[in-house]
Formats: C-alpha cells, sequence, structure tokens
C-alpha cells in the first residue's frame, strides 16, 4: 500500500547528508493537529542514505487517506531537500495499525505534558520570518506589506516585532496605543492590538515591544537572553487566538532571537530579505545558513530596492544589481520578487499607511501583492484541517485499549 513520491534536484557537489542530519531536518515538520514533529510522533520509520545523494524516508500516518498526508510530505521533501548533499527525495508512504495508532496519541499526550508550556501559536498558522543579515535594507516594510497584502485575501495575520530593541512595527502600521492584558484561564494574557484590512474579512493582530513603552524614543539595553526571553513570552503570553499566518519581524543578522525562534517555533520558514548590493547579499547568506544549521525552511529570496523607474520610463539601479540572483543560486532557494525602488513605500509607511493599501497602484505594491498570491495559493497555503487526527482519537477513545490485529 506504499506510495512514493520523488522530487528531482540537480547534483550536488557536497557529499551526502548524515541520517542525523535527516533526521534532524524532519524534526521540524509538524503534525497540525497535533502540534508536535513527525520525529517526536515516531511517524519516521526509516532514513536511507545513497552514495549519489539519494534521501530515502518512510513516513507512517494514522491513515492512509489522511487529508494532511500531502502537506507532511510536501513540507519533509522540501526540508530534506534544503540539506546540502541532496540529489533526491523519495518518501513511502505505509499506514499504521491500531495499535501503532494508540502509541501515536500516547507519545503526543506525554510530549505535550513535558513540553509545556507551549506558545499560544496554533500548529496550524503558517510561520513567516523576515529575516536579513543587515539593518537597512527594508525587512520591516516588507513584513507590513506582506501582511497587509495576505490579510486583505480574507486572512487573520499575526505580525509579531521581534526585533525588540529596533521595533518600527507600530509606526509603519500606525498603531499608537498601548496593549493591554486579560485574564484567561486564571492567566494574564496580552490582547494583540486589531486592525481590520480590506472588505474580504481580514485583519492584522499586531504585537510590539514598542506598544508597551510609554516612549517609542526610549532605548531598551537588553543583553542576548533578556531579548530571547522577550520573544518566548510574546509566544506564550500573548492570546493570538486562531491565525492563519504569523508574520515575524526578526532582528537583523544571526543572534539569540533567532535560535529562540528555531526552538520555540521549528516550523517557522524564513523570508530572507536582501538588496541587489552585493555586500547586502553576503551578509544575508550568512542568515540562510543559520537557518539550515537550525533546521529552518528557507522558503525564498526578497530582492528589496532593485531598481528605480523614473517618470520617463529609465531604469536607474542605485544600488546595483544581481544581489538576490545571486542569494538564491548560493543558498538554494528561489528568488521570490523583486521590489523596485520607490518613494512612496517611505513616505506612506512614515505615516502608518502600508503601500499596498495607500497606492495599490504603484509598481512596489503589486510585487508585495503578487508574492502574497503566491505563498497563500501555491508557497504556504493555509492548513485545511481535515480532522483526521482527531477522528482517529475519538475511535482510539471508543474501541478502549488496542487489540494485535491478525
Amino acid at each position: 500500500m506504499d506510495e512514493r513520491t520523488a522530487s528531482q534536484l540537480p547534483s550536488a557537489p557536497h557529499p551526502p547528508p548524515t541520517v542525523e542530519a535527516v533526521h534532524g531536518a524532519l524534526g521540524g515538520v509538524l503534525d497540525p493537529e497535533l502540534g508536535l514533529s513527525v520525529e517526536e510522533l515516531g511517524m519516521v520509520r526509516r532514513v536511507e542514505i545513497d552514495g549519489d545523494g539519494t534521501v530515502r524516508v518512510g513516513i507512517a500516518l494514522t491513515t492512509a487517506a489522511c487529508p494532511l498526508r500531502g502537506q507532511i510530505g510536501a513540507d519533509a521533501r522540501t526540508r530534506i531537500e534544503s540539506l546540502p548533499g541532496v540529489r533526491e527525495v523519495l518518501i513511502d508512504y505505509a499506514e499504521m495499525t491500531r495499535e501503532q495508532r494508540a502509541d501515536l496519541m500516547g507519545r503526543a499526550r506525554k510530549e505535550a505534558q513535558r513540553r509545556a508550556p507551549a506558545t499560544r501559536v496554533p500548529a496550524t498558522t503558517r510561520v513567516l520570518a523576515v529575516a536579513s543579515g543587515k539593518g537597512g535594507v527594508g525587512k520591516s516594510s516588507v513584513t507590513v506589506n506582506l501582511a497587509v497584502a495576505l490579510a486583505a485575501r480574507g486572512f487573520t495575520v499575526g505580525v509579531l516585532d521581534a526585533d525588540i530593541w529596533g521595533f518600527s512595527i507600530p509606526r509603519l502600521l500606525g498603531v499608537a496605543s498601548r496593549l493591554q492584558a486579560r485574564k484567561v484561564d486564571g492567566k494574564g494574557l496580552i490582547q494583540p492590538e486589531q486592525l481590520p484590512v480590506g472588505d474580504a474579512g481580514g485583519r492584522l493582530r499586531v504585537v510590539s515591544m514598542g506598544l508597551l513603552l510609554d516612549d517609542e524614543d526610549s532605548a531598551l539595553m537588553w543583553r542576548g537572553l533578556i531579548l530571547s526571553k522577550a520573544l518566548e513570552q510574546f509566544l506564550t503570553d500573548v492570546e493570538w487566538g486562531d491565525l492563519d499566518y504569523l508574520m515575524i519581524d526578526m532582528p537583523p543578522g544571526t543572534g539569540d532571537i533567532q535560535m529562540a525562534l528555531a526552538r520555540l517555533l521549528p516550523q517557522a520558514e524564513l523570508l530572507v530579505v536582501t538588496t541587489p548590493a552585493a555586500n547586502a547579499q553576503k551578509v544575508a547568506s550568512r542568515v540562510a545558513d543559520m537557518a539550515r544549521r537550525s533546521h529552518l525552511m528557507v522558503l525564498g529570496v526578497v530582492e528589496n530596492m532593485t531598481a528605480f523607474v523614473a517618470p520617463d520610463g529609465s531604469r536607474h539601479e542605485i544600488f546595483g544589481h544581481g544581489g538576490g540572483r545571486r542569494l538564491a543560486a548560493l543558498t538554494g532557494a528561489p528568488l521570490l520578487t523583486q521590489v523596485p525602488i520607490e518613494p512612496a513605500v517611505s513616505t506612506t509607511g512614515d505615516e502608518g499607511r502600508p503601500v499596498v493599501t495607500a497606492h495599490p497602484e504603484a509598481p512596489a505594491a503589486a510585487a508585495f501583492t503578487e508574492l502574497a498570491q503566491r505563498i497563500a495559493e501555491e508557497l504556504l497555503p493555509p492548513i485545511e484541517m481535515a480532522g483526521c487526527t482527531a477522528r482517529m482519537a475519538d475511535l482510539l477513545a471508543g474501541i478502549g485499549a488496542p487489540t494485535t490485529e491478525a
């Protein structure tokens, strides 16, 4: 009853990955309903690696017809493909026996207790961390405009400003109110700032250190451990509610917050922002390297400030050219979009009006809107909860202790 899917990749100059590296990559593939990785749940039954870089993985599913199977398989395949030295990925699916399903639910319960407190980000939420190697490349404006473009499609999008001491999300979204808290099951939880977007019922839920301070000019002189603890609190002490997407504006570089993100949200995927300049591209490549070392998936590269197109149609590459393509080639991640230089991005951002809503006809706004469409429809569509794990749990509860199948 096994089914095999294959993904062909160009020959890699690196030696094949180790079995441990493949298991590490699979540690970021979550069962969306249980919120635990396929590794923790014992769903990975074997990993075999040939000398030519072919990786074979056996994954046991709760049921052969599980509607989440395609999502789990796609996530597993893309994370393994991101490892250096992988030429081809083959995935075999099998169906668990009733006894194995009971064991899986037992593991899920134990792991959930062991790992408490879990984050308040639902396991079905698509997490996109927007990262860069250095400041000044427009990472925050990419985060905000992409979040608004997704919300305009009717999604509920969280925006987490993880650039704790360099926060800029409140100003870019025109939010100035202080965040409030309320008691939920006896615990005080921070309430995100809610912003409706468009006519399709979309909304943003925004959290930033800038919404907790009395003065945005106040300097936060915190060390790395405190910064990572602040990120943890934003994930565990905020009532995010149901989210389709969570956009995280990361600080530049590869420090404590980036490592904390990999630990707290292993399902997160990175958008790496660079400019066309060679220097920005070289620095950004370190972010991609950090992601792979932490078993985070790099969804793709965004080249910002690509060129300025004058009213007469002439094109001016103010910051050079080719940085995005060079970074994509170096990391093996696709170049998803090139956002042109546009004064409106800066001016409307300073006014708290993202360019995708203030000037939707602008070329930069069109680039963000098209990228949001690709993410929603192709690259990272929302997870449709089909309930196969929940139905399996109900079945087990009804039949009592498992019996050995003949």
